[in-house]
């Protein structure tokens, strides 16, 4: 991050964040370099569907890309066995490699053995892979906060110190504020003060961040009805339902300073977090399994046979020989492509979900139109 700023957005939810961001990836950079922003981290939720894009479109533009992750952490065992735990979520910045590796591998923790609950992490999993991370509290919304604002702040500080015990250096205790016309929400006013006096008690340094939902205000109610249709609810309906604020958007560094202008240290610290930051998602070839030991032969073997089984059953539009010689011409280039791997693990997921009754779509570009497809039951057009 080669020039000055004085603010950086450290909380920005995409598209990516399915049906809950609205910000396109693409126009991040514009954004930035509107605002003067030299950096910017995404922080999709529960996902890092945006990571390659992001680091490819915003590094392109003269734009630092920081690769983060907001997501849902365990903070309160529910007090019967058969009710999954508390949630609230925490962000994570990757500060490097090995960081970015950590997020992807807390990615997979989110999914993997959670017996059929929502997606979350423990602490014990953040402290496994917590190395080249930057953690973000969570503001009011966080688990800290959570407790907090349930008259929990005994708990809220032990588990503060947990984190602070696990990031050592890398713990930044986030306020947020995003003011209506009557104040501070609620959550946000009631947990700022104890958030302040932690930060003070413990030695950790505050973090300003706007929790973006949208690229500006006037997309406010737009992006409301986007939550209804997430939450099944309605825009007009009386009972209680998941509402933002018309001060989730993209704001301006200006807007930041005056916002948080009896906190000045949360705002700096915005650029010391993107100055900890050094990693860009790197572009590779992609990598596949190796499927066979030979698989242009394998490929082969496998299309001559289907075609032979599709040809017992259906009526010939004509002679064997020109499918024959068709399947042949196909092949070849598949070969010279070298995607012959790759047409044998599609081919190979397709037919275990077929197995098991798991509904399929028809295939979409050219080699979904191919007769090496049809022969290897991809498709049955």
């Amino acid at each position: 991050m080669s020039n000055p700023s004085k603010f950086i957005h450290l909380r920005v939810h995409t598209e990516y964040s399915l049906l809950e961001g609205a910000v396109k990836v693409k126009g991040l950079a514009d954004l930035c370099r509107k605002f003067d922003m030299p950096a910017m981290a995404i922080t999709d939720t529960n996902n890092l569907f945006a990571a390659l894009e992001f680091s490819v479109s915003a590094s392109g533009a003269g734009i630092q890309p920081i690769i983060g992750c907001q997501m849902d952490i365990a903070y309160s065992n529910s007090d019967r066995k058969d009710k999954p735990p508390l949630c609230a979520s925490m962000v994570f910045l990757a500060q490097n490699k090995q960081g970015y590796e950590n997020l992807m591998k807390l990615n997979t923790c989110l999914y993997v053995d959670k017996k059929g609950q929502l997606p979350h992490l423990t602490i014990e999993e953040i402290g496994k892979n917590s190395d080249g991370l930057i953690c973000l509290t969570g503001g009011a919304e966080g688990p800290i906060g959570q407790l907090i604002n349930k008259s929990q702040k005994t708990a809220a500080k032990s588990l503060l110190m947990a984190y602070a015990e696990i990031f050592k250096n890398r713990l930044y205790v986030e306020v947020q504020r995003h003011p209506t016309d009557g104040g501070l929400p609620e959550a946000e006013r009631i947990s700022e003060p104890v958030f302040i006096d932690f930060a003070y008690d413990l030695a950790l340094p505050l973090v300003a961040t706007n929790n973006v939902f949208f690229k500006n205000s006037r997309m406010y109610e737009a992006h409301d009805a986007l939550l209804c249709i997430a939450d099944g609810a309605y825009v007009d309906q009386q009972e209680p339902r998941r509402r933002l604020t018309p001060q989730h958007y993209f704001k301006s560094t200006n807007e930041m300073i005056t916002l948080f202008a009896d906190f000045p240290e949360a705002i700096e610290n915005t650029v010391e977090i993107a100055r900890r930051c050094a990693f860009k998602v790197p572009l590779r070839d992609p990598i596949l399994p190796k499927f066979a030991e030979d698989e242009v032969d394998e490929l082969r073997r496998q299309a001559l046979e289907g075609l032979q089984k599709r040809l017992a059953v259906i009526p010939l539009s004509a002679p064997i020989e020109e499918y024959e010689k068709r399947l042949d011409f196909e092949l070849g280039i598949i070969e010279g492509m070298g995607f012959p791997g790759y047409f044998l693990i599609v081919a190979d997921f397709i037919k275990w979900s077929k197995d098991k009754d798991i509904p399929v779509g028809p295939g979409r570009g050219s080699g979904a139109g191919s007769l090496v497809a049809y022969a290897l039951t991809i498709t049955d057009l």
